[in-house]
């Protein structure tokens, strides 16, 4: 397995955080409430747990050769629609962080802008990886075939 997350631990755990936006506030709103949170969530806690996350914004886009739902053209949450995503040492320590005095005051800011509340769900992670490079993937292809050549 790659890392994708580097420093991850293979019993890490991931969480995310689905943000819908209220009609009022926009995405510059949730951009800048949530640049807040999240540095102060790797000053304070970048040495007590937490690894490191990202967020997303609902681009708008749906895979139809991906999605087995209809055929959709594009997601009505475009760009009111967004995931936070945080990778953690433990589960226990992703919930300290959010008791600390620092944290409570953004998070609630944030929580301001949703219109769906808030639910994290944490996830054990089962599997990451980053791609190939270019010699990687060659590699790969060339072994795979070599292999189902010998089984054939």
């Amino acid at each position: 397995m790659s890392a994708l997350i580097e420093n991850f631990p293979y019993d890490g755990v991931v969480t995310v955080n689905r943000v819908i936006l209220k009609p009022e506030y926009s995405v510059e709103d949730l951009q800048e409430r949530v640049a807040y949170l999240c540095e102060n969530v790797k000053t304070y806690h970048s040495d007590t747990g937490f690894v490191g996350g990202f967020v997303a914004l609902n681009s708008g886009n749906i895979s139809n050769e991906g999605s087995t739902v209809g055929q959709a053209v594009e997601s009505p949450l475009k760009g009111k629609e967004a995931l936070i995503v945080t990778f953690w040492k433990s589960f226990e320590e992703h919930e300290q962080s959010h008791r600390s005095k620092t944290f409570q005051p953004l998070f609630q800011k944030v929580l301001e802008l949703c219109e769906n509340g808030n639910e994290e769900i944490a996830y054990e992670m089962l599997w990451s990886g980053k791609a190939y490079s270019s010699e990687e993937a060659q590699k790969a292809r060339d072994s795979k075939e070599s292999h189902l050549r010998e089984v054939a």
